[in-house]
């Protein structure tokens, strides 16, 4: 198999005499989709951090597309081609849809676009932000404010930043939460189309729509993987089952 393009090796963090992740090794190759589930509590959100650069492990080591980023902050991160949807930027409710996902392309390029001038002044912005924008399902959108986006289509645009962004590796952090059955429906669908083209880390409590996208799935329990498999094996996991699915799944 190909290296892999996200790769934990044995990543643990404490917080004083609280040990939120436990050794936790996991890997992520691009045009796969590798959920880590898990109870409240669990770790998942410290695990999150420690990937996208916001906290350091404080020991094993995190390698990305054949390098070890353990000590990159996350800025050097996002420019390798690691972006965190969905925390990367506020959606800036009074700009357009189009001048959000440009000022993401303008972070990645440095050029400058300026506030007081129309995006569509800045071509070589905003082809790329329509781009990313119809990737999303969100072109027909483009000129109306972010602040009156519906909770399912301001998703959408959290995850066009992103891939404005030209990312290798998606890092997504509950993209459901929120949403409802038809905008959730919507939304697995568009992950899925993404998933030929991008590495993605998804981290979700929606158990039918992880069991529905991923490829493999980690579960993670008191900070440590207690399983990693197909999503089969993981159901059919009976300390899984015990420990966070239960008989309804």
């Amino acid at each position: 198999m190909a290296e892999p393009l996200l790769d934990l090796r044995h990543i643990s963090k404490a917080f004083g005499a609280l040990q939120v992740t436990q050794d936790v090794s996991l890997q992520v190759h691009r045009g796969e989709i590798h959920a880590v589930i898990g109870p409240n509590g669990a770790g998942k959100t410290t695990l999150v951090h420690q990937v996208s650069g916001t906290l350091t492990p404080d020991t094993g080591s995190i390698h990305f597309a054949g390098q070890d980023v353990t000590r990159l902050p996350l800025a050097r991160r996002a420019r390798l081609g690691l972006a965190r949807s969905f925390q990367i930027t506020a959606v800036l409710p009074g700009f357009s849809v189009l001048e959000n996902v440009a000022l993401a392309v303008q972070a990645r390029r440095g050029s400058s676009f300026r506030f007081w001038r129309p995006a569509a002044a800045e071509p070589p912005l905003t082809a790329c932000a329509l781009d990313a924008l119809a990737q999303l399902g969100l072109a027909g959108r483009a000129e109306a404010l972010a602040g009156d986006l519906s909770h399912g289509e301001r998703r959408q645009l959290e995850l066009a930043i992103a891939l404005a962004m030209q990312p290798r590796l998606l890092l997504l952090d509950e993209p459901l939460a929120g949403a409802g059955p038809e905008e959730t429906e919507r939304l697995v669908g568009i992950l899925a189309g993404l998933k030929p083209r991008y590495g993605i880390l998804l981290v979700e409590h929606d158990m039918q729509a992880v069991f529905a996208l991923a490829d493999r799935i980690s579960v993670l329990v008191y900070g440590q993987v207690i399983a990693t498999g197909t999503p089969a094996e993981i159901r059919a996991n009976a300390d899984v089952r015990a420990a966070y699915l239960g008989e309804d799944h």
